[in-house]
């Protein structure tokens, strides 16, 4: 159990050594704390699939971006490699709810984790979503037959 304490604790301290003005702020991403273009950047991981409204989370994130100011966001995605979808599928149905069982002792969260995938919305849409709230050349860079993918935009 420490290990994994440590590695988290390890890239917070390089961060700050690396970037002393940064900071951490752990707020609701629908209604974010912080002025209108405050902002170079809005970096979110594996995060906004689980926000209830998305929409609201990407307005946000234009609101609190400067001018010229990068959106990115990776996230899982929809397989479209003809054989790994199935078999992801296949993985993500059975094999990750049953790690979660033997590793945690629930099988529950990885079973909402895999639901919370299937539900998100596909690239193509969620690229329409980022448009909806003003943000401009919108990219999606799939990743690994799009099991996950990077998703870009500018505030222009």
């Amino acid at each position: 159990m420490g290990r994994r304490l440590v590695r988290p604790f390890i890239l917070i301290a390089l961060s700050y050594l690396a970037f002393p003005a940064l900071t951490f702020a752990q707020g609701n991403a629908e209604a974010l704390p912080f002025a209108e273009g405050s902002f170079d950047a809005y970096v979110i991981a594996f995060g906004i699939r689980n926000v209830p409204r998305i929409d609201a989370a990407l307005a946000e994130a234009f609101r609190v971006l400067r001018l010229g100011g990068r959106f990115l966001c990776l996230e899982f995605s929809a397989v479209d490699m003809p054989g790994l979808d199935a078999l992801y599928q296949a993985y993500s149905s059975t094999v990750v709810p049953a790690l979660g069982r033997i590793v945690a002792g629930d099988e529950a969260p990885y079973r909402y984790l895999i639901e919370s995938i299937r539900r998100f919305p596909r690239p193509a849409l969620f690229s329409r979503m980022i448009e909806a709230v003003g943000f401009r050349r919108v990219t999606h860079r799939p990743l690994s037959g799009n099991i996950a993918a990077i998703h870009s935009a500018w505030k222009l």
